[in-house]
């Protein structure tokens, strides 16, 4: 009987275990706002393998999601409600949610998940951080849902000058990072997912180019030789020489495990470790445009001007079109300011910013329709194109290869 219970608990820990790592990112992605790298280490504990989870979701404008978090239990339903809720939260950075509304949303997916499964409010339940990091920028927004808060290091050259990271006003109460080398940041943290009714707040920081964010999940700071407090103390002190040193998102992630973990972690353990880029300059335009249709053929020009000196003329034609489009719809549906931005990066993406909420939707045009081809036209010329939304107005993209 024991040899039985032996090969069935090793048979059900290997297949949530395999369960899990399959449902991790199995490989980095391509994008230029962050250098990143992860580690997941399974609980060495009987209990079995939990439900914490990573992942780095590139976004549009060159922007970066990261996102770490821990689904409460054990075993192949917790592996398979973590996987769930990460294809959830895949599906809600596409539509470029801001953090706290999409946390919104997924603690509404895991209510909705309790009652298909006739549990109890609060069975399934999960802790997760979301965090948007914006090149161009510099800019970093997060909103938490029960989880830990990340630890941020900057450059110590930056640090010795910089002032306090800007805090987003619905926020303004939330203790900033501060000017030091490395930090604990406090942040407002909502409840976790799964209670419902309660608000989640995203808060903002600048990060300078070079500083290092560090996701990670609560089975690293949790001990049973040592206090948490240490643990983090630990953690903020690896990470500050990591970011006086030229060392690797890789080697950081192994320095923070070897460093922090007392032996074989008694709970999972995910960790993520970004070191933020900052795009060139160079590389964005930006034209402040009156609401009025005369703006239209200014900011075609603006555009060809600016390809031009981004040796980028075979792409002007298309870009004048997308442009011609999305400035009309904003003067036309949107309300001002209006304003138009190009940014070069691993491709061509246009902006145009309106403080109208309203987003656009493609339509098919009827054969004597005078309407409704522009965002057909711009769907055409376009890989992809999109709407964010912002606190006070909408952005609509859209996003070319480059030649």
């Amino acid at each position: 009987m024991y040899i039985d219970n032996a090969r069935r608990y090793t048979h059900e820990r290997t297949t949530a275990l395999t369960l899990q790592r399959s449902l991790l990112p199995q490989r980095p992605v391509e994008q230029s706002a962050v250098k990143a790298a992860a580690r997941y280490l399974p609980s060495g504990s009987r209990a079995g393998v939990g439900g914490d989870w990573y992942d780095v979701i590139p976004l549009s404008g060159g922007r970066v999601a990261l996102v770490v978090g821990d689904v409460v239990g054990r075993g192949l339903h917790a592996a398979a409600t973590m996987g769930r809720l990460r294809t959830a939260v895949r599906a809600f950075a596409d539509i470029d949610l801001m953090p706290d509304e999409l946390l919104t949303h997924l603690d509404d997916v895991v209510i909705r998940l309790q009652r298909e499964e006739g549990l109890e409010d609060g069975e399934i339940s999960a802790t997760r951080l979301y965090a948007i990091y914006d090149p161009t920028t510099r800019l970093c927004s997060l909103a938490s849902a029960g989880h830990v808060p990340p630890a941020v290091a900057t450059p110590a050259a930056v640090a010795e000058t910089a002032g306090p990271p800007s805090i987003d006003a619905e926020t303004a109460g939330a203790a900033p990072m501060g000017a030091q080398a490395a930090a604990l940041p406090a942040l407002p943290i909502g409840p976790p997912l799964g209670l419902g009714g309660l608000p989640f707040e995203t808060t903002q920081w600048d990060l300078p180019e070079g500083s290092l964010l560090a996701l990670y999940t609560d089975g690293l700071v949790q001990s049973r030789t040592r206090d948490v407090d240490a643990s983090l103390a630990l953690l903020s002190d690896t990470l500050r020489q990591a970011s006086e040193s030229s060392m690797s998102p890789d080697e950081v992630c192994d320095r923070v495990l070897a460093t922090v973990l007392s032996g074989r972690p008694s709970d999972d353990v995910a960790l993520l470790v970004a070191r933020t880029r900052a795009l060139d300059p160079g590389h964005v335009a930006t034209l402040d445009l009156p609401s009025e249709p005369v703006a239209v053929s200014g900011a075609r020009r603006f555009a060809a001007d600016t390809l031009g000196s981004w040796s980028l003329d075979e792409l002007s034609f298309a870009t004048e079109l997308i442009v011609s489009e999305l400035v009309t719809n904003a003067i036309r549906y949107g309300k001002p300011p209006v304003h138009l931005r190009l940014v070069l990066d691993s491709a061509l993406t246009c902006e145009v910013f309106d403080a109208n909420s309203t987003a656009p939707h493609m339509r098919r045009a009827r054969t004597f329709d005078e309407g409704g081809r522009g965002l057909l036209l711009v769907a055409q010329l376009a890989e992809r194109w999109g709407t964010r939304h912002g606190r006070e107005g909408k952005t609509i993209w859209a996003e070319q290869a480059l030649p």
